[in-house]
């Protein structure tokens, strides 16, 4: 099927399939920058602080641990993805992020979550944990795609973790030594094979979330944003996330909505 694919589609195709995940450099800069400033001046209101200009956004976003407790962390968290998703723009710009690598790996007809996601983790915070898991444990479909976007250098500790693709496959062939087992000591039988991803601000991450992932707690000095957002072929299965519900449609093309409109002529095969 490689005969079909451009040499550049070849590189990004065959490392996915490798690895289950693609780091890449962010396709619009404009769009991402924008993004960012959104998210902090949304969080800088939600603490009453002030961001005087735009050189200031990385270090407030790395830094924000300093000027705020945990326990407002889950309302500042909520009141700015209630923000960000306010605005039109928004989606379309996260989906121009990594457009051209969306279409390479899921396909040209998307569907996209309806709202972005975002997380926050502050130094030595044990709240913001997402434990070992993979999504489609949860009932979401395996033929989705996670694009998850740093907003500051994301990288040990301060980032999620992978499991080795190899380890994966091994370990969910075999689930049932699990069945009465936590997650953690799921993570404990892999953690000599999990990668925490290094992802500055300026690239993303794509990750089948058909392998196991998760984050621990953050060790280093600086603050964790990050944004995620599923996509998945508008015509592959779905599971327990359904369309209207949790995706919406964002690039059907004219063919596939002339053919799912389409019905045959009432009594075309009467005698």
């Amino acid at each position: 099927m490689f005969d079909f694919y451009t040499d550049h589609e070849k590189k990004i195709t065959q490392q996915f399939l490798k690895d289950k995940h693609i780091i890449i450099q962010a396709e619009d800069m404009d769009s991402l920058n924008a993004i960012r400033k959104k998210v902090a001046h949304a969080a800088a209101d939600a603490i009453d602080h002030q961001i005087e200009n735009d050189t200031q956004i990385d270090s407030f976003l790395n830094n924000i641990h300093k000027i705020m407790t945990v326990d407002q962390l889950n309302d500042i968290r909520l009141k700015v993805i209630t923000e960000m998703n306010r605005d039109t723009w928004f989606r379309l710009a996260y989906f121009k992020i990594a457009r051209n690598a969306l279409n390479i790996l899921a396909g040209n007809e998307l569907a996209m979550q309806r709202r972005v996601n975002l997380s926050i983790q502050l130094p030595n915070d044990d709240s913001s944990l997402l434990p070992v898991h993979a999504d489609v444990w949860a009932g979401d479909s395996p033929f989705e795609i996670v694009l998850w976007v740093p907003l500051v250098n994301c990288y040990a500790t301060k980032s999620m973790f992978i499991t080795d693709a190899e380890t994966d496959k091994k370990i969910q062939a075999d689930f049932s030594q699990f069945k009465d087992k936590s997650s953690e000591d799921i993570y404990q039988s892999i953690e000599s094979n999990v990668k925490f991803l290094d992802v500055p601000f300026g690239s993303v991450l794509l990750f089948s979330q058909n392998v196991m992932h998760g984050n621990r707690i953050n060790r280093e000095n600086e603050t964790r944003w990050s944004m995620n957002c599923r996509f998945k072929s508008i015509l592959t299965p779905y599971r327990g996330k359904k369309m209207g519900e949790f995706f919406q449609p964002i690039t059907v093309r004219p063919l596939t909505r002339l053919g799912l409109d389409y019905r045959l002529p009432e009594g075309l095969y009467e005698e």
